[in-house]
């Protein structure tokens, strides 16, 4: 891992082609309106200055304006710092990676859960720093150090940058549908269906005349869905590879614990639980924690 501090693994390679198609549309998007509306010269910046924002996920400084206004995330204070600091520096010693290569910050939240972000930034909840034991600690962020050295967190957000026009068209152009549609149940039931059958014919025309575009953005969803469900396994697994499997795997019977307890709650409240569909577990971006033990169990034999 030394050799590799900051690369990009097949699940990051795979995160980036899938979002292509959906890169390419929003370039098609950019490039029709700021030539459209601003003309060829100032236009042709725009969209170059566009294309090179991307950038910008490996600009430290923006990473943390990024993770502090958006994400909600911020500085350790020093109490913090004095934990978090101390089970970092064993993480990155084991993994031979400067502990300085990557920035520090703090979610106040009462949930058990760390993030890697863009190119540079750890973060872990204040449940995490101050309700578990260092060595389980160690075992958190060493998994978020393996997104950072797989790639997969800037990959994930360079892939949701450039694809973000292409989204904001569509929640635009369903947006104007549903209004479209309000306004013609005014008038008569007769008006409304016919809009809604041209709408449809429209989206079919447009999914057949540009199937190699269209198809890949249908698909899109879960395949980056399967991408994510194998980064958290390859980071699972560089964590046990730096020998946190034991610790690693106390942190996952602490989430299938809470799981448990969760639904024996709604149990005793009367509601009846349901199983999550096939659809929702193909959407679904972490493995469930069964699969993730039995992924861990070849390292856990290791360390017995």
């Amino acid at each position: 891992m030394a050799e590799h501090q900051r690369g990009a693994d097949a699940t990051a390679v795979g995160r980036l082609a899938v979002q292509l198609p959906g890169a390419l549309v929003s370039l098609a998007l950019v490039s029709s309106l700021a030539v459209g509306l601003l003309g060829s010269v100032v236009g042709t910046f725009v969209i170059v200055a566009w294309v090179a924002s991307g950038l910008l996920v490996f600009h430290r400084p923006t990473e943390l304006a990024f993770a502090r206004h958006v994400l909600k995330l911020r500085q350790p204070a020093p109490d913090e710092r004095a934990r978090l600091e101390p089970v970092w520096h064993e993480v990155t010693a084991r993994a031979g990676i400067e502990p300085g290569s990557y920035e520090l910050m703090v979610e106040s939240s009462e949930e058990l859960n760390a993030s890697a972000v863009a190119g540079h930034v750890v973060s872990v909840t204040t449940y995490a720093l101050n309700r578990i034991p260092s060595s389980n600690l160690a075992a958190v962020l060493a998994h978020e150090l393996g997104h950072h050295t797989g790639g997969h967190a800037w990959a994930g957000l360079l892939g949701y940058w450039y694809s973000l026009p292409g989204r904001i068209a569509w929640a635009a152009t369903r947006g104007l549908a549903r209004f479209a549609i309000a306004v013609a149940r005014v008038f008569s039931m007769a008006a409304t269906g016919f809009l809604i059958l041209f709408m449809g014919m429209m989206v079919m025309a447009a999914f057949f005349a540009a199937w190699y575009i269209t198809l890949p953005l249908v698909a899109a969803p879960y395949l980056l869905a399967y991408a994510g469900r194998r980064g958290e396994l390859r980071a699972d697994r560089q964590a046990a590879e730096l020998g946190f499997a034991r610790q690693l795997a106390e942190v996952l019977y602490h989430f299938e614990a809470e799981e448990t307890a969760a639904k024996a709650a709604l149990v005793a409240q009367g509601q009846k639980l349901s199983r999550p569909g096939t659809l929702a577990r193909l959407l679904s971006t972490h493995p469930d924690n069964q699969t993730r033990m039995t992924e861990l169990e070849p390292y856990l034999r290791l360390t017995r």
